[in-house]
């Protein structure tokens, strides 16, 4: 890759440059090309009077342009392709887990164009109105339900048209499931028969029930922030976007941030930005970088020999993630996915795809789920269940041994809080990663709780057709201390680290940003993604991460912030029951 041009942008007769070296200069540098920088890139670049470079230290999503070519990543159903390897992945892993039999747990997260938005399972969820309710009380004004709905509105395209909670005309497709599989329906039907509603939306009105998922996923490809929002963009002369690009630290004058160091093919740069920088590497990189930059803990940071240029405790602090297990169910009917895995059928379902998009290639096959309460006086529900017509075995990097369906299962609102600190100077280095899973009693009690609830559900007579035996936890695990020895055991990550630079306000010693996402204590620096988040929502992260980067481009163009005001919002008959 050749020298980055700098932008000429209309009415300017020269380009953008920095002091007498001539460094270029865009007027907004983002640091990752992922959920939310896809965003970003797209909507600053809309003032043609503005320049945007977006760095990515990853490869773009497509050989030779080509979805087909790159079925790894846009097949929907190959997604367990790329959590076995590094190609597009940073392969994460935890310290030793001290409440989980000391296992190392794995972290895949995207290094690729889309970021893990092109590695995930499609699972687009929102969380609950109340998550943001909650953020507002945290510190982060102005992010409260009613003022991110309309951003996850302006986001969305959903296929079913668009209403009070849903958006119709936005660059992200959503879409439902078409494989109609009898396992899905025996699934919903069974939460009925155990009590539980069915919603037909649980990204609107009513998150509380099971019903049916949203994906994002249009007409059969995967539709990552890089389909949605970088690719249409990269036609505008002032947008830029270099791939394996490693920033290794924020270039400061003083406590004003200019610019950004990477390193390219071997080679150490350098860029500026004459307005702002902006990190959107996720929960794990933008601390790590931040750090790398003399952010952070001051004494941390002296420990590496890194200049102090700013203490922000809260750096790294604060982490949170999603656990979740599988329950497993042998079926006694050849309705599962275990058919399609192999080798013969794993041809015709890629020959399928390949040619028009279609067939069991054109899903990921979480097509059903639902949110529940744990227990009575839980305002909004905090377990949720992915269900899946297959047996998945170690993140999916080992092959299906049985006809079998699974339910995803986990807490919300976990109250294990962890950290994560510099291994050392050296950005190619790895952060000590330490989510402190299951330290408290309440998350113990919880996961135990998702999963007699979970059997509960199995046992209906919904799955009667179908039931075989009890694959996993198994038979032999009944009480309480034996649930509790299976949940160290098997449970793992859902994949949703967060949190590490907690939104809030400047007497928060845990802060790192602002509510308008401003990195407290130095200029001209911003961080937007999903480590903003000043507590873990109760769902998935994906969709609420393009929320984010909606509404912070608004904040950052100085635009009004939209708002709807007292959207109706589901309230459970009774507190007085679980269900």
């Amino acid at each position: 890759m050749g020298p980055i041009t700098p932008y000429v942008p209309p009415g300017r007769g020269r380009p953008f440059f920095y002091s007498w070296n001539r460094t270029p200069s865009y007027s907004y540098v983002i640091v990752g090309a992922g959920s939310a920088g896809c965003v970003l890139a797209n909507r600053l670049s809309e003032d043609s009077h503005e320049s945007v470079l977006l760095l990515e230290a990853g490869p773009k999503d497509m050989w030779f342009n080509s979805v087909r070519l790159s079925w790894k990543i846009h097949m929907p159903a190959a997604l367990t392709y790329n959590l076995c390897d590094n190609k597009y992945n940073w392969y994460y892993h935890t310290l030793a887990q001290e409440h989980m039999n000391n296992r190392v747990m794995y972290w895949p997260r995207g290094r690729v164009w889309g970021g893990s938005s092109a590695l995930n399972a499609m699972v687009y969820i929102r969380g609950h109105a109340e998550d943001y309710n909650r953020w507002q009380r945290e510190g982060a004004e102005g992010w409260d339900y009613d003022h991110c709905l309309p951003y996850f509105r302006k986001a969305q395209c959903h296929e079913l048209g668009a209403n009070r909670y849903r958006g119709g005309s936005g660059p992200l497709h959503v879409s439902r499931g078409k494989t109609n599989n009898a396992l899905h329906h025996a699934f919903i039907e069974a939460g009925q028969q155990a009590g539980y509603p069915f919603t037909d939306d649980m990204n609107g009105y009513q998150q509380e029930g099971l019903g049916w998922m949203d994906m994002t996923i249009h007409k059969g490809k995967r539709w990552s922030t890089a389909s949605a929002y970088l690719r249409p963009a990269l036609k505008r002369p002032n947008l830029r976007a270099e791939v394996r690009c490693l920033t290794t630290r924020i270039l400061f004058d003083g406590n004003r941030a200019v610019g950004v160091e990477y390193t390219q093919n071997g080679e150490k740069k350098k860029v500026f930005a004459d307005k702002e920088v902006i990190l959107s590497g996720g929960a794990i990189n933008s601390p790590q970088l931040l750090m790398l930059s003399g952010v952070g803990n001051a004494d941390d940071l002296k420990h590496h020999s890194i200049p102090v240029i700013q203490h922000l405790p809260g750096v790294g602090s604060n982490l949170q993630d999603h656990l979740e297990l599988y329950v497993q169910q042998q079926c006694t009917q050849p309705i599962t996915l275990y058919k399609a895995q192999k080798p013969v059928h794993m041809v015709k379902i890629g020959l399928e795809w390949l040619t028009m998009f279609t067939g069991y290639g054109a899903t990921a096959h979480l097509e059903s789920g639902g949110f529940i309460r744990s227990r009575p006086n839980v305002t909004h529900p905090d377990i949720q269940f992915h269900f899946l017509p297959s047996q998945v075995i170690d993140h999916g990097r080992v092959a299906s041994k049985i006809e079998a369906y699974q339910v995803h299962v986990g807490p919300m609102r976990s109250t294990s809080i962890g950290w994560m600190k510099l291994r050392s100077a050296d950005p190619l280095d790895h952060p000590i990663l330490q989510p402190n899973y299951l330290s408290t009693d309440v998350d113990v009690w919880e996961f135990r709780e998702s999963v007699k609830l979970s059997r509960e559900i199995f046992a209906q007579k919904a799955f009667d057709p179908f039931r075989g035996p009890e694959v996993q936890p198994g038979p032999q695990v009944q009480s309480d201390a034996d649930i509790d020895a299976f949940v160290r055991q098997k449970a793992d990550s859902a994949y949703h680290p967060s949190c590490t630079c907690k939104m809030g306000v400047a007497s928060d010693p845990m802060a790192v940003v602002d509510s308008n996402t401003r990195v407290l204590g130095v200029e001209k620096l911003r961080v937007v993604d999903a480590s903003i988040m000043p507590s873990v929502v109760s769902g998935n992260l994906n969709a609420p991460t393009i929320m984010i980067a909606e509404k912070a481009a608004d904040i950052i163009k100085g635009l009004p912030a939209l708002v709807d005001l007292k959207v109706p919002v589901y309230q459970p008959p009774t507190l007085e029951t679980q269900r």
